[in-house]
């Protein structure tokens, strides 16, 4: 036992000594701290570290993962999807299986490109008692930025109006036509002039084509093609007194309708006329094309919308639309759902998917042009009034987005630019330029449509755009049955309809006349059946037997009967048919 001895050096007299404490020390254990090396302790951290980050990591795996299961199935459609039932061959189970593998690869695609978008539309957003359509145009001016300021503009261009406007497919260019001959090209974000010159005519329509570098006038007798120097290319005699033109840029096809109520298709890159169809309902001057599937809508004064393709004599659809006649048609870029206004003040929203009215508004006076933009704001001309609405074609609105007011003239025509939030109207005075945020989509696709593309890029597009372009029998309602698998048929109902097509061919509805003095023979018979739209091998091979018996009969009938006379002419007879044969 160890004893600690506690003394008091200077005790005092108040204070008695201290006596000795005793502390026992042996109960008490030692122990030494265990301390690992310094490497050890590194390797702690950073493992930690590193599970921290990986649950950091798998959590936005998660989420991402979750955002593009959302995102894909917006883009997989149902119809896009081949099904691999009743296919028997190996064969044609690998193909329906590669065709499902990039159906889902390329819906994950664009689900990757769309979560990778950094920007997004903007709109007005209103506070309490605010009403975004009593804001005017200097107002949101002075609240913009000076890159959108600047494109809010008005010309004055009294004596050649009025006036109709065309963008490029980037939106870069602005192609203006008055009706009195007044015809200009412009860059207008940069406010150059690329070509205007005066055609001295009457013109009713503008229309760029593939690029800024051609475009299309409808003068008072004939379409005209020009170049951007202002240099006439080509005439197209073909389209007579045109009212209105569109083009197709993937097909290069510019389609026309006029006077004669005649739909035409030209191909600029052959200069062929692929098609005319007559509507048999008049003259016709509204004319709108889808962007899903290429289908001419025209509306007539009868009050009907028709929808037409380049393989088709007759109309796909015929719908009646309004009471009296149809002013103007627009499509969304979906193609789903199609705007109508007529003569009866009644602007009317159609779902094309089943043909029927979705909702209708009533207009102040007749709307006399319709546009959609990108993200699907509707914008309607009607007098001096140019009315914007927004989420009025799937839901009807209550009140209006937009409104802008141009007094003392009528608006002829308007037009979204594509990529910008404005609208350009040409009326009566000239052409006005204003701002409508949220009309344009803020993210592009350069291989599409690229608003910065240079004189380089634009050549190479021209280029792939030609080696890609489709023919014009692809153009259908479905666009997604290219590349799709017809079903097979059962053994049973393809015997039923062999059946079916043996009996009709056996039934005549006409009996067939008989005609004398050797006109009643078995082939001539064989050739005047009723199905004379069905052109078989042995009908073709009758139809060259007859030609030539014709021919060698006027061989004969012209040959000089001095030259073969005799009782050997017979033999010279059959030696110059055999010789033609």
């Amino acid at each position: 036992m160890s004893t600690i001895d506690i003394e008091n050096t200077t005790p005092s007299s108040a204070n008695p000594a201290p006596k000795d404490v005793t502390i026992d020390l042996s109960s008490i254990k030692t122990f030494k701290l265990a301390k690992k090396p310094l490497k050890k302790r590194k390797d702690l951290k950073k493992s930690t570290s590193k599970t921290k980050k990986q649950t950091k990591t798998a959590n936005k795996e998660s989420e991402y993962e979750k955002q593009l299961a959302l995102k894909t199935k917006k883009y997989i459609r149902a119809d896009s999807i081949p099904s691999a039932k009743g296919t028997k061959h190996k064969k044609e189970k690998i193909l329906v299986t590669k065709n499902i593998d990039n159906v889902k690869m390329l819906a994950k695609k664009a689900a990757r490109a769309e979560i990778l978008k950094t920007e997004e539309p903007g709109y007005i957003k209103t506070q309490g008692m605010e009403k975004s359509f009593k804001l005017t145009q200097k107002f949101i001016e002075r609240n913009v930025d000076i890159n959108t300021a600047q494109k809010r503009f008005d010309l004055a261009l009294k004596d050649f109006g009025p006036y109709f406007i065309d963008y490029t497919r980037n939106g870069k260019f602005m192609l203006l036509g008055g009706r009195k001959g007044h015809i200009a090209s412009i860059d207008w974000k940069s406010a150059k002039i690329v070509s205007e010159f005066h055609v001295r005519e009457t013109v009713r329509d503008v229309q760029y084509l593939h690029n800024e570098s051609l475009f299309a006038i409808a003068q008072k007798k004939y379409a005209y093609i020009y170049d951007r120097s202002g240099a006439e290319v080509h005439c197209l005699r073909k389209m007579i007194e045109t009212q209105a033109m569109n083009f197709l840029p993937y097909h290069y096809l510019l389609a026309g309708v006029g006077n004669q109520g005649i739909l035409r298709y030209q191909d600029v890159s052959t200069g062929q006329v692929v098609a005319e169809h007559k509507t048999r309902l008049g003259p016709c001057k509204t004319l709108c094309t889808s962007e899903y599937n290429s289908i001419q809508h025209l509306g007539h004064s009868n009050g009907t919308v028709t929808l037409w393709s380049p393989s088709s004599t007759e109309p796909l659809v015929k719908m009646l639309c309004h009471k009296g006649p149809v002013n103007a048609i627009g499509i969304d870029r979906a193609g789903m759902y199609m705007a109508t206004s007529g003569l009866d003040g009644q602007l009317r929203i159609w779902d094309i998917r089943n043909y029927k009215v979705v909702h209708s508004y009533h207009t102040f006076s007749p709307a006399s042009c319709i546009d959609i933009s990108q993200l699907g704001l509707l914008s309607v001309g009607h007098g001096p009034h140019v009315t914007v609405w927004k989420d009025a074609i799937k839901t009807k609105a209550q009140s209006p987005y937009l409104s802008h007011l141009i007094p003392g003239s009528d608006v002829t025509s308007i037009s979204f630019v594509p990529y910008e939030d404005t609208l350009g109207i040409g009326h009566t005075k000239g052409i006005s330029s204003i701002i409508v945020p949220g009309s344009g989509e803020p993210n592009f696709d350069a291989y599409e449509a690229n608003p910065y593309e240079t004189s380089s890029q634009r050549r190479e597009n021209e280029v792939r755009s030609l080696l890609d372009k489709l023919q014009p029998e692809m153009i259908s309602l479905d666009p997604t049955f290219i590349g799709a698998l017809s079903e097979q048929k059962s053994s049973s109902q393809t015997l039923a309809e062999e059946k079916e097509r043996l009996i009709n061919s056996l039934k005549s509805k006409d009996p067939l006349k008989v005609k004398k003095r050797g006109r009643n023979s078995a082939a001539k018979r064989m050739l005047r059946k009723k199905q004379m739209n069905v052109i078989d091998a042995k009908k073709l091979a009758l139809i060259n037997q007859i030609e030539k018996d014709k021919k060698i009969r006027q061989m004969q009938s012209n040959t000089d009967k001095d030259q073969a006379s005799g009782p050997l002419s017979k033999f010279y007879n059959e030696k110059l048919r055999r010789e033609y044969l």
